[in-house]
């Protein structure tokens, strides 16, 4: 997908993000209700790692849409995406980065694991607790991918990308 080519086509896009964050985090938090060991935490991969995919596109900054950019606004790209910590930027989101991403909210995932087996109450509050990592995960993604893209506009016109 092409760069946003003004502050509130950029602004849209955030919008559309953060409900397709929503939406995917239901998702996530409906799968965990069901009392299968281990098919949330592959439901929360899958989710998340389809979810970051789709961000990275709308605001422009697939792998792809990254490659295809002239080398110099290639490197302002991904140096911005690193002084943010982000390490899903313009990367292909594989499964396992997906996972080490989920890891890092280690101990809220624990907690839901463990919570899943009390009947009923537990199930509701892994239920809470899916949702609300899936949404925290990706709306500070939404975030990352705003001030990049932002950047990027605020640099003004860029060299024409490669076919």
């Amino acid at each position: 997908m092409a760069q946003a080519q003004s502050l509130a086509e950029l602004e849209q896009i955030r919008s559309d993000c953060l409900q397709l964050v929503r939406k995917r985090a239901s998702i996530s938090a409906g799968v965990a209700v069901v009392p299968l060991p281990g098919m949330d935490m592959l439901a929360d991969v899958a989710v998340f790692s389809e979810m970051l995919e789709t961000i990275n596109a709308r605001f422009g900054l697939s792998q792809a849409d990254i490659a295809r950019l002239d080398p110099n606004t290639r490197s302002y790209v991904l140096l911005a995406a690193g002084r943010l910590g982000s390490e899903l930027i313009g990367k292909l989101v594989t499964k396992q980065l997906a996972m080490l991403v989920i890891k890092k909210m280690g101990a809220r995932w624990l907690g839901k694991a463990v919570l899943r087996f009390v009947p009923l109450a537990g199930q509701a509050v892994a239920a809470g607790l899916s949702y609300q990592i899936v949404a925290r995960l990706g709306r500070k993604h939404i975030d990352d991918c705003y001030t990049v893209a932002s950047a990027l506009l605020a640099q003004g016109p860029t060299p024409q990308e490669k076919p």
